[in-house]
């Protein structure tokens, strides 16, 4: 038994039907021409031979008794004929019957008392350019289960470098364990809530220190590199700093800041790695300052046509990795910071200059409290209340009233830039599926996979029920970053250090004359200037 951290378990108590909590991914697969298998029942096989290798597939729920705490996972044998389903579509289809049976299918809860995942197979898909047999796959993995990066390591233990499986030795048997004693369950929990407690104690000095400078920095303006800074980087000059660009602050309402309701639209498209990096680091900017400039100017040609576009700039929550290097974990360890995309303005390369500051802020704000930013934590009573909580703000509607704090999501998570494979077939694509929740109806999830950034986009289909035209304009986007010109770099200065040295002292010389004749010009007037007269009481 082990039980859940205080953030894994939320996403247990935050799921309703208007908000499941499941992440996955829409992957097309193909195999040769000649194959003639089952790919539903190859997959089944395939999928049996790796458990050994994913725990987060192999264990469910164990709930406290009466909720008082968050549950445990205990081991469970997943009845693949349940989680591994086969889908027919008519034949001939394409993505964009894919993307509409992922838009029905990502609203349908898991089942809680089996493991926590499901997976869709689907075959009638047109063939390839070359009579290619083409297959699709749809992954569902609850939230409270995987977070982005623990997703990618459950990826890497399922999925082959080559189209042969690599061997995998046999599990041994486990000892079967009945159902857990109220005493064990009850015990476990206690113990987990004393360490939570004990290790907020510990962490308290180090989280006030921490939080001190970061509220100093706040106040003395120090969140980072300045729009204007930025820009005179990427126009090649020295212009002065001016307004920084701060992250803090409420985002405007738009029609995505509202409650949401169980229906999905569901849009994918794969953007060229080589060339965005290449592009990107023309202008110095990060692989994920590319994604939010992308992105915004895509949701600013959105709102510019279904409007209103805010006159403030759209604000994106972002997800960070709080995951140490090299930890494969199956759980969550991330938190969420705010970036302002700047789509207010109209000039991209001023855009662009505005999104790497407003990047730059929040790293030099988080990296001071990045490490102190809680996964776990006591949980005692708090099923009962975040369960409450969640009703009563759903059905009140308390986010079309609330000011948000962000207009939609966007998530960059690193991926494989190899080809894989999975029961023999190569995976095509590798487009993600995220959460919408109230308040936040658009959610914009990257992942580079083999050659591309797989763009997944999911929104509430009665907030922005355009995603297919919102994926064209990420696309055009794309081409408004491409032709971004870059100015030539400042030019280097050749003065030899003599020649800046006499330079210098002549300027000083200048400054000290002209002190002295202002001195002196001052002097003179006030010589030659009338006694003042006494004024008589």
């Amino acid at each position: 038994m082990k039980q859940l951290s205080g953030l894994d378990a939320s996403f247990l108590y935050l799921e309703t039907a208007e908000m499941p909590m499941h992440v996955g991914a829409l992957h097309l697969f193909e195999l040769p021409r000649s194959y003639r298998g089952d790919f539903l029942a190859d997959m089944r096989r395939h999928i049996a031979s790796r458990l050994p290798l994913a725990p987060a597939l192999r264990r469910k729920l164990a709930w406290m008794p009466l909720n008082l705490a968050a549950p445990a996972w205990v081991d469970a044998d997943p009845d693949l004929e349940e989680h591994v389903v086969g889908i027919t579509l008519p034949e001939g289809s394409g993505v964009a019957e894919l993307e509409a049976q992922v838009g029905e299918l990502h609203p349908v809860l898991l089942d809680r008392s089996r493991p926590l995942w499901k997976f869709h197979v689907f075959d009638g898909l047109a063939p390839g350019p070359e009579g290619q047999k083409r297959y699709a796959l749809y992954t569902q993995l609850h939230h409270a289960a995987v977070d982005g990066q623990a997703a990618v390591a459950l990826a890497q233990a399922i999925l082959d470098l080559g189209p042969e499986p690599r061997e995998i030795p046999a599990r041994p048997a486990r000892a079967r364990k009945g159902q857990l004693g109220l005493t064990e369950m009850l015990r476990g929990a206690l113990s987990h809530q004393l360490e939570q407690v004990g290790s907020l104690v510990k962490a308290l000095p180090s989280a006030v220190g921490a939080i001190s400078q970061v509220a100093a920095q706040t106040a003395g303006g120090a969140l980072g590199e300045t729009a204007a800074s930025m820009w005179s980087r990427v126009k090649g000059e020295g212009a002065p700093a001016k307004k920084s660009v701060s992250n803090l602050g409420l985002a405007p309402r738009t029609r995505l800041n509202a409650t949401i309701s169980d229906t999905r639209a569901v849009a994918t498209v794969s953007l060229p790695l080589a060339e965005l990096n290449a592009v990107r680091r023309r202008h110095g900017a990060s692989l994920n300052d590319a994604v939010m400039f992308v992105v915004g100017g895509a949701l600013r040609r959105h709102f510019a046509k279904h409007g209103p576009l805010p006159r403030k700039s759209l604000v994106a929550a972002v997800p960070i990795s709080l995951r140490a290097q090299g930890d494969t974990s199956a759980n969550n360890q991330a938190s969420m910071t705010l970036i302002s995309l700047g789509t207010q303005l109209a000039d991209p390369a001023k855009r662009l200059a505005h999104v790497m500051a407003a990047s730059a802020a929040m790293k030099s704000t988080i990296g001071s409290v990045k490490n102190l930013l809680p996964t776990d934590f006591p949980s005692m009573g708090v099923p009962w209340l975040m369960e409450a909580l969640t009703a009563v703000y759903g059905r009140a509607g308390m986010a079309d009233r609330i000011p948000p704090v962000a207009n939609l999501v966007i998530s960059n998570v690193p991926g494989p830039t190899v080809p894989l494979y999975m029961a023999g077939a190569k995976m095509l694509t590798n487009y993600p599926a995220s959460i919408v929740v109230h308040g936040v109806a658009l959610n914009v999830t990257v992942q580079t996979y083999n050659e591309s950034l797989d763009v997944g986009v999911m929104a509430c289909a009665e907030a922005m029920p355009e995603v297919a035209e919102f994926t064209a304009q990420i696309e055009t986007a794309f081409e408004e970053f491409k032709a971004l010109p870059v100015a030539a770099p400042e030019a280097k200065q050749t003065t030899r250090p003599a020649a800046r040295k006499t330079a210098a002292k002549k300027v000083a010389a200048k400054k000290v004359a002209a002190k002295k004749a202002v001195a002196n010009a001052t002097g003179r007037t006030r010589a030659s200037a009338p006694p003042a007269k006494r004024r008589s009481r």
